[in-house]
């Protein structure tokens, strides 16, 4: 099934801020504003940005009015998300794609945000953009090359990125659609109705602040739910703050995930800049790409 790749921007298109999961101070959203008009855009601020009940950014109902509102509003051309947390799974059953199908817009964000992407993939085959969200912009990081990568995702320029080898790569070629992102949306996934089908897909992962045995078990539990057995190929991000129990795992990180997926042939990607991190490379969810795994590193192009 061919998938819907909403329009590239232009000069002049106005993306929508919010905030559909944790609460994001509205100082600092500020420098992101400023970029995303110094870039061409225009800025629409939703009601959710600043706004702050308990850990969320509102109340459930409120999320779910602003993003919608966004998701229907023909003068809103892409959707940047704020920032992440936890929060869209509370909400996702509960918006209406009905107009969204027909003028599909680019959604932009990471960690909680995966949720938005899967759902969006595996129901509707729309294509999506996981990558930096409104605090990368801040303390001139936006210069960096990582939120630079945004840019021209948005304007249509094809992916070309480059990772240093690592010891534990599993060296191949794989091509296929793209999907992914947090490792403990993933697999908080399962069973549902928006978790992906990995069939022929390159999939990527990243987490942040988890306990290394927690780590073990999500993949464990995406091992048991068929999520490998049929991957193209695998693509580890980071994986930072990592946490240890009193009595020790007895493994890092890097090698739990090698001896999860060590039965598999796919070729394994270590140490990609994505995640929880400056290093957080766009990545355009859904949409077709080249990973090739070599001693001299690796190359994840866009096709």
């Amino acid at each position: 099934m061919s998938v819907v790749v909403p329009p590239y921007l232009k000069e002049g298109d106005v993306i929508g801020l919010v905030c559909p999961s944790g609460y994001m101070p509205l100082e600092k959203v500020g420098t992101s504003i400023r970029v995303l008009k110094e870039w061409g855009y225009e800025v629409k601020i939703g009601a959710t940005v600043g706004k702050q009940y308990n850990y969320f950014a509102g109340k459930d109902e409120e999320r779910l009015e602003d993003l919608q509102q966004m998701m229907d509003d023909d003068s809103v051309n892409a959707i940047l998300c704020a920032r992440g947390g936890y929060g869209l799974s509370r909400i996702i059953e509960k918006l209406c794609f009905k107009k969204f199908k027909k003028k599909p817009k680019w959604i932009i964000g990471y960690s909680d945000i995966t949720v938005l992407h899967a759902h969006l993939y595996s129901n509707y085959k729309i294509a999506s953009l996981h990558s930096p969200m409104a605090a990368a912009f801040n303390d001139d990081e936006y210069k960096n090359e990582y939120v630079q990568s945004l840019r021209k995702a948005l304007s249509g320029e094809k992916a070309n990125y480059r990772s240093k080898p690592h010891s534990f790569n599993r060296e191949g070629k794989a091509t296929g659609r793209l999907i992914g992102g947090n490792l403990s949306l993933l697999a908080h996934l399962t069973g549902t109705l928006s978790a992906f089908n990995p069939k022929n897909k390159i999939l990527f992962i990243e987490d942040v602040g988890e306990y290394i045995y927690n780590i073990d078990r999500m993949l464990y539990q995406l091992k048991r739910s068929g999520m490998f057995g049929k991957l193209s190929g695998l693509i580890v991000g980071g994986f930072t703050e990592m946490k240890d129990t009193t009595i020790p795992f007895g493994q890092t990180v890097e090698e739990v995930i090698r001896d999860a997926v060590k039965e598999y042939d796919f070729p394994v990607c270590f140490g990609f800049p994505v995640g929880h991190m400056r290093e957080n490379y766009a990545l355009k969810v859904g949409i077709k790409y080249n990973l090739a795994i070599s001693g001299e590193g690796s190359v994840l192009a866009e096709l």
